[in-house]
This record gives C-alpha cells, sequence and structure tokens, in this order.
C-alpha cells in the first residue's frame, strides 16, 4: 500500500522539472509515465528525451542509488533514453550543464521528492548476467571457456547486425576519418599483416581468431598457411565455414582450442582483441607460451585494450563500479593491463619491442560505428537477444566511446621479434614499406 497516490506523485515530479528546468537550463526533455512531455530548457534539442516509464523507477533508485540499480532501471525500461546515446552523454557532459548542476538546491529536491520516495519498489534485475565469479582473479577459479562464451556465444546473427561484412570485432584503422567502417576493417587487417612482414607459405597464428576474418586476409592476399584458435562455438563454426565458402580450406585450419594447450611452432603470430581476457596474473604464462610457438626471428604483434598506469598495486587491483558491470554483464574475466607492463613482459621472456602504435582515436570511431549500426537495427537486435540485453550493449558501446574519447582507455598493438640470439632482428631500418599503396593504389 503506497502512502501517496499516483497523482501526487506526478505532481511532485512536475514541480522538480519545473525548479531543474530553470537551473539547468538543459537541451533535453523528460517524458514521465503518464505520456507528459516536460522541456527541461528554454531550447531543447527534439531528439533527446529522457523517459521515466514508472515512478518505481524513482523510488527505487533514492533508497539504493547505485551505479548497478540505475542499470537495472534502464536495462528493464524503466528508465530510457530516446535518442543516440553517445550524443546524449556528450550533451550532459557540456560544461555549462555540469557547471549549472552544481547550482541544484539538492534538499529542496529531497523535500519535493518524498512522494516518489514511497513509490512502489522495482527489483527487477537484469535477465542476462554472469553469476559466477565473474572477476577471476584467482586461477583455480577461472573457466576461460565459460567466460569466452557468456559474450561470444550470443548469436552470430546479432553481431553481424553491426559490426561489419568481415565481421571484425577488434578496432578498425583509419586512413581518412570519413572512410566506412568496412574500409577502416580491411585496412586493419592488410595493417597487420603488412606489421607481421607475412610472407607466402610461412606458418601463422592467429590466437582469439575470432570469426576468421584475418586468417582469411592473411591467407588469400598473403599467401600464408594460417591456423587459428578460439574458445567461442559460434565463432569456430562461422570461420570453419568461411574459409570452406572462400576455397581457402587448403590454407587455413581453425580448431576450438585454448591457446595455452598449441603445440609446434609458427614464424608469425597475432593476437588481436584477445589479451584483455587473459587477466594479468596469466600473461607472463601467456608471453611466455607465445615464445615458444615462435621460431628464432618470428614476429609477435599484440593488439589489446589497455588502461593508464597506476602508482601503486592497490590502486591498479582496484575495480571501479563501471568495471564490475562490464565483468559482470558483459566480459567475465576480462582485465586491462598497462603497455609498459606488456613490453616488460615480452623482454623478459625473450622478445625485442620494435613497435608500439596507439590507436585510440581510431577505435572510438569504429565502436561509434558499431553503435550506430546497432541502434539502426534495433528491432532485430531485440529480436535476437531480448530487450534487457538489447540495452545492455547499447550502453556498453556508448560507455566505451566515451571512454576512448576521454582517455581513460587505450588500445594499442605491439609489435616484438623474437631474439633468441645475438645479432640483427631481421627487420627494415624504416618503415615505409608499411604505408606503400595497396593493389587499389590507396596510400595508408
Amino acid at each position: 500500500m503506497s502512502f501517496f497516490s499516483d497523482e501526487k506523485r506526478l505532481a511532485a515530479m512536475r514541480c522538480i522539472l519545473d525548479y531543474l528546468r530553470e537551473t539547468l537550463d538543459a537541451r533535453f526533455s523528460v517524458r514521465l509515465w503518464d505520456g507528459s512531455l516536460i522541456p527541461l530548457g528554454h531550447e531543447v534539442h527534439k531528439d533527446f528525451i529522457l523517459a521515466i516509464n514508472r515512478p518505481s523507477a524513482l523510488g527505487t533508485l533514492m533508497r539504493w542509488p547505485t551505479l548497478e540499480n540505475l542499470l537495472n532501471q534502464y536495462v528493464n525500461g524503466y528508465l530510457e533514453i530516446q535518442g543516440d546515446l553517445i550524443d546524449f552523454i556528450t550533451l550532459v557532459r557540456e560544461p555549462q550543464f555540469k557547471k549549472n548542476l552544481k547550482k541544484v538546491d539538492k534538499f529542496f529536491l529531497l523535500r519535493q521528492a518524498l512522494p516518489l520516495l514511497f513509490a512502489p519498489l522495482s527489483n527487477s534485475r537484469a535477465q542476462y548476467e554472469y553469476n559466477e565469479d565473474s572477476v577471476g582473479r584467482r586461477e583455480s577459479r577461472r573457466d576461460n571457456k565459460r567466460f569466452i562464451q557468456f559474450h561470444y556465444d550470443i548469436s552470430n546473427d546479432f553481431y553481424a547486425l553491426f559490426l561489419g561484412k568481415e565481421m571484425q570485432y577488434s578496432c578498425g584503422y583509419f586512413t581518412d576519418a570519413n572512410n566506412s567502417l568496412d574500409q577502416a576493417q580491411h585496412d586493419k587487417l592488410e595493417m597487420i599483416c603488412r606489421k607481421l612482414r607475412l610472407q607466402p607459405d610461412e606458418r601463422f597464428l592467429d590466437i582469439g581468431c575470432g570469426w576468421g576474418g584475418l586468417v582469411c586476409h592473411a591467407a588469400q592476399h598473403h599467401g600464408v598457411k594460417a591456423h587459428g584458435v578460439t574458445l567461442s562455438q559460434e565463432q569456430f563454426d562461422f570461420a570453419t565455414a568461411k574459409a570452406k565458402r572462400l576455397g581457402l580450406e587448403d590454407r587455413i585450419t581453425i580448431e576450438l582450442r585454448d591457446y595455452s594447450t598449441l603445440e609446434g611452432t609458427y614464424d608469425k603470430i597475432a593476437s588481436v582483441g584477445m589479451y584483455e581476457h587473459v587477466g594479468i596474473a596469466n600473461m607472463p604464462r601467456y608471453i611466455s607460451k607465445i615464445s615458444s610457438l615462435l621460431r628464432d626471428r618470428g614476429l609477435f604483434l599484440n593488439h589489446g585494450v589497455s588502461r593508464t598506469a597506476k602508482r601503486t598495486r592497490r590502486e591498479a587491483r582496484r575495480i571501479r563500479p563501471e568495471r564490475r558491470l562490464l565483468l559482470k554483464y558483459i566480459f567475465p574475466g576480462s582485465e586491462l593491463d598497462h603497455v609498459g607492463h606488456t613490453a616488460d613482459l615480452m623482454e623478459i621472456y625473450g622478445f625485442e619491442v620494435r613497435d608500439v602504435e596507439a590507436w585510440r582515436e581510431h577505435y572510438g570511431m569504429t565502436i561509434q560505428h558499431w553503435y550506430r549500426n546497432l541502434l539502426a537495427r534495433k528491432k532485430e537486435g531485440v529480436d535476437l537477444v531480448g530487450a534487457d540485453r538489447f540495452r545492455i550493449f547499447e550502453l556498453y558501446l556508448a560507455g566505451t566511446s566515451t571512454g576512448l574519447r576521454d582517455g581513460s582507455i587505450h588500445i594499442c598493438q605491439v609489435l616484438a621479434v623474437k631474439k633468441a640470439s645475438r645479432g640483427p632482428s631481421g627487420l627494415p631500418l624504416t618503415r615505409v614499406d608499411l604505408y606503400r599503396p595497396d593493389s587499389t593504389g590507396v596510400n595508408f
């Protein structure tokens, strides 16, 4: 039984919004659960609306004002942002809006919000979450296959909605900011192959090969004998079918296998977008294993999302609320390291670091393309994975794009040569060969 009627809750909310309109002068509107639309400023953008679909969302947030609670209200549709979420985040982070926010009388809002505080609670949680140890810092408790399959084995059809024709789930390479996503992904694949200086008939290993884009490009355009490994059943099925469809079965093999169980010797090795899944405690074993698989003077390219280095170990191990949500709902078992530690480990385990390149802006543009592709096919996406998981992906993509733009998230490619003996590295003296025109005449 509620102490206040819905009419009183609506009246309280309108009073609050009238006050905020004059104080914030924001550029978006608020739609209440009765359908009424209230501008939150004098010149609002018609495409940006914060919809409060249930008063219970506000009551629940007032009692438990946590980031996870906010996520659950959004994921269940009790709160909704109508419009482009990346642009909306930009809007509410404008200096003037943040300055006006400091002027808000919180005690006035609290007094007016009393009818909302006693609204019935909405305790619904997101249906899709990793409900075991999502951090996975203890090796004995890590289940790498389950971690990977939780995220990647949703549906190939779902990922096809936004990744582009090559199904590349990693940072594209934009030689021009106006290039399409497909062009940027093609250029990324080509640049990786060039950095590795792939030659015909070399044995090339792709660790975490995804949907097979890199092994197929390397075999088709550089004549290598490529081997890819993944822990995702959906990716394995897709990549195997793609190699067969392209007539590359004699040059490509794909395995559903953990990289740590691999044997043999390779000329070149790439790991693209897989490093984030290893966990910092396991990175020495990861680099050591790759070193054992690579011939002397063989090249290794590690492409991974990273973070800024921290002053203390305690600070580095701290899990912020937003990252805890990422572990629970998107990437269980993942952990970001700083690029300096990556380079240190490479040197410890027999590599000479030859090149480090930051692609942060490239990844920001890539994820904007992914987000807007997904938004454009929202109905199909909801039909495939459900409304709550679709909204989780919306938040994940928009938030990551913002982090990359701000610089709180980084992404780097590190190229290293295995140096088991003294002498020259075997690499060219300059990088000029990386930027020659491709077969279509396009300059890199």
